[in-house]
């Protein structure tokens, strides 16, 4: 059985339509989906809105393979994190789907790649190997086919001589780094940058102690010397990406939205405006599952944005241990 569209047909008149016809199919064909539903007492027969389809616990990607039954993995990626966590693992059946989703997204929001020089400050997801991260990445150095663009892991000399030089001829630079890198690149050398987007992917992954979002930006804004600075929202159970563009604020493509559930009730949705735990349709993840409850707090606002408050810790509670 295959899907009936193409992700870059979606758009907000059919999200819905489309949202419903990738639950029905995952529902049938996502064996793990199909089992989970079937626990918590879903009949997929009578899901006919956004707000009443079950979204999966992020954990059971730790747990157990999410892939459409009868297909092949084509790339297996595995999340960050020490190594005395479990890394939850992605089989991905199709990486052109991947590479069509993140293309897209990046064009949506940024314009031609090859417009851009790209320096990737990423170590830790370089060395920890099979990050979904890295792959997109590497996919945007090689697509920008500028001889600067690639990854520079922790030689903070050779990345900010040419950030600076980059800078001072004009070129549009994109430095996409883990936040910790940042912050060390910035403690090693200061920067006055005016044709520089810098964009942070989040974590001190064990490396430094965790900044809430506006101390790290602050942080950055004074030692790269910009105004304002990017945010990529991802992670390795998701096929798409969400992107603020300096503020506070993130913006999803059309084929992802955001929806807000309750804390302590957590198949309750909350309205626009009100904080609770992130769930994320992404219908580029039609071979795994679309529908995800992450372990991360938001608020959606009316124009369909959101703003990332954080985590929770206690996410373990539930969702897994139906099936564990």
């Amino acid at each position: 059985m295959k899907l009936s569209h193409n992700i870059l047909d979606i758009n907000s008149d059919n999200f819905t339509e489309k949202a419903l016809d990738t639950f029905k199919y995952q529902a049938q064909n996502n064996p793990v989906y199909a089992e989970y539903i079937k626990r918590i007492g879903c009949n997929p027969n009578t899901v006919n809105t956004l707000d009443r389809i079950p979204f999966l616990p992020i954990n059971f990607f730790k747990t157990h393979s999410i892939i459409t039954a009868g297909l092949q993995t084509e790339k297996v990626f595995l999340s960050s994190g020490t190594t005395s966590q479990t890394h939850s693992k992605h089989c991905v059946a199709n990486l052109s789907l991947y590479q069509e989703s993140f293309r897209a997204s990046f064009r949506f929001f940024f314009g031609p790649v090859s417009d851009y020089t790209i320096l990737a400050l990423l170590p830790s997801y370089v060395e920890q190997g099979n990050s979904s991260l890295v792959y997109m990445v590497s996919d945007l150095i090689n697509q920008s086919q500028k001889e600067a663009s690639g990854f520079y892991l922790d030689d903070y000399k050779l990345v900010a001589d040419t950030l600076i030089q980059l800078d001072k001829s004009g070129e549009k630079t994109l430095l996409i780094g883990v936040s910790y890198a940042l912050l060390d690149l910035i403690e090693f050398r200061n920067f006055t940058l005016k044709n520089t987007i810098i964009m942070e992917t989040g974590g001190m992954k064990g490396r430094r102690k965790e900044l809430i979002k506006s101390e790290l930006h602050s942080r950055l804004k004074k030692g790269f010397g910009v105004s304002k600075i990017y945010s990529e929202y991802g992670m390795t159970e998701l096929l798409s990406q969400a992107y603020s563009l300096g503020g506070e604020h993130f913006y999803t493509p059309p084929w992802m939205k955001i929806l807000i559930r309750e804390i302590e009730d957590p198949f309750t949705l909350l309205p626009t405006g009100k904080s609770g735990g992130i769930n994320v349709i992404d219908l580029a993840n039609r071979y795994s599952c679309s529908f995800i409850e992450t372990q991360d707090l938001g608020r959606k606002f009316p124009d369909g944005t959101f703003e990332v408050l954080g985590r929770y810790d206690h996410s373990d509670i539930r969702g897994c241990n139906l099936m564990v």
